[in-house]
């Protein structure tokens, strides 16, 4: 009995291929991604995910194995594939960094910073909240399927060999950012008219009665009432978040 080992060196051409698309993406995807993760446990999770997603697609690639520029060219229009698509999924996470943000410039604590897991930087404490939470919902509610399907699928829209659309890719940026803008001020709506009419009323009060410390009164009542209507609308904040997040990435997977 023979065994045909000619066909082991383009399958494992392939799988770096795959490795390396997949290895991008989880580097940058919500939740796997973040700094406190280990490198291992990335490793570990895309080589997985490259083992059950390359039998897909393997015929997608044409590897020539007689020349090793067109190997280097098409492994970095991978890596650039896939930090795309990890790149868009991290993107959603900026809206409820931005709702953060402005919701504790509101209320008054927007002096109140900690290391944001998830960025490994300083960020607004609320921010940090809304960002954990948003987190631990994606993958209590299996969000976090529809960007490995975003992935499968990525076959059809980028095919490897084929040169990289950068009007589109451009495209998808500039929704992106605009998207997790709008999201983050919309999220943080409630709290801006809060700010306003309080802040307006403060001055009021102080005008008629300039004898009366405002501003010993008016933060711990701005942080008071600024926490009960965090309470009564996180639920609504967080289902509007679960409902961009897979907007997005239904986009990238239609």
């Amino acid at each position: 009995m023979r065994v045909d080992i000619s066909v082991l060196p383009a399958l494992a051409a392939a799988f770096m291929l795959a490795f390396a698309r997949i290895g991008a993406m989880v580097m940058l995807m919500p939740g796997f991604g973040e700094t406190n993760i280990p490198t291992r446990i990335k490793l570990s999770i895309a080589l997985m995910l490259t083992l059950i997603i390359l039998p897909l697609h393997r015929a997608a690639y044409h590897v020539d194995m007689t020349s090793l520029m067109p190997m280097l060219v098409l492994m970095m229009q991978e890596i650039i594939v896939g930090i795309i698509l990890g790149a868009t999924a991290r993107i959603t996470l900026a809206a409820l960094s931005t709702a953060g943000a402005v919701i504790a410039q509101q209320l008054g604590l927007g002096f109140v910073t900690a290391v944001d897991p998830t960025q490994g930087q300083q960020g607004a404490l609320l921010g940090n909240f809304l960002t954990l939470l948003g987190l631990t919902l994606l993958f209590a509610t299996d969000m976090h399927h529809l960007v490995i399907a975003a992935l499968a699928d990525s076959y059809r829209i980028f095919a490897p060999g084929e040169l990289i659309p950068s009007g589109d890719i451009a495209a998808l940026a500039t929704r992106a950012f605009s998207s997790a803008f709008r999201i983050g001020i919309q999220l943080s709506s409630p709290f801006i008219v809060f700010g306003l009419v309080f802040n307006v009323g403060l001055g009021l009060l102080a005008r008629m009665m300039p004898q009366m410390q405002v501003y010993f009164v008016g933060v711990p009542l701005s942080i008071f009432l600024g926490f009960l209507i965090l309470v009564g609308v996180l639920a609504a904040m967080m289902g509007t978040f679960l409902d961009y997040f897979g907007s997005v990435m239904h986009q990238l997977s239609p």
